[in-house]
């Protein structure tokens, strides 16, 4: 997968990073500099191609998700972050993923596997319309950041409260920012700081 690792301070977390539909490895790097600049990061791009616009998932129409790609790739997302853990020397209990709209959703997937240990996520502009009946994983000793938005025309306010639900109904520690839309606002991401 194309990717970027930056090692930071030894024994610090790695941030995750995880782009939006059309970005890259690349666009997320200033916020990880906002966040910590002493943290390692691991910043993959998606390999989906929509359009010509880099995704980590299929779907099916704006805010209808093709399942089957979403758990395949979610499935293959973690296992190369894996195989870095093991090529960069850092442990899987330190990744904390930082996602923006598509990346946030993908980052969802991930957590909500069983085998995930990860402990915190920071997650912008999430969208999670898939049903999770037989899904009870248990994320009590987990902390997430949630940036949705008001007036977002992509993600309905409902469709944000069922993001904030899904990780409430599993015991995580939830911190909500409401800004005003599909966006990355700075006063976001000074919010999402305060939990790392």
């Amino acid at each position: 997968m194309n990717h970027i690792f930056k090692q930071g301070d030894q024994g610090k977390p790695v941030f995750l990073l995880l782009h939006g539909t059309g970005g890259d490895e690349r666009d997320l790097l200033p916020l990880a500099e906002m966040l910590d600049p002493t943290y390692s990061v691991l910043s993959v791009k998606g390999e989906v191609s929509e359009n010509g616009m880099a995704r980590y998932f299929r779907r099916l129409a704006e805010g209808e998700y093709d399942v089957e790609d979403l758990e395949y790739r979610g499935k293959e997302l973690y296992q190369f972050i894996e195989e870095s853990a093991k090529e960069y020397e850092f442990n899987l209990e330190d990744v904390i993923p930082v996602g923006f709209s598509n990346g946030s959703n993908i980052a969802i997937n991930i957590i909500l596997r069983e085998e995930t240990p990860f402990k915190k996520a920071l997650l912008f502009a999430p969208l999670y319309p898939v049903d999770l009946q037989n899904n009870n994983k248990d994320l009590s000793d987990f902390n997430v950041f949630l940036s949705v938005g008001e007036r977002d025309p992509i993600v309905t306010k409902e469709q944000s409260e069922r993001v904030i639900q899904i990780f409430k109904e599993r015991n995580a520690t939830v911190s909500e920012t409401w800004v005003n839309s599909h966006e990355l606002t700075q006063e976001a991401v000074l919010a999402a700081r305060e939990i790392l």
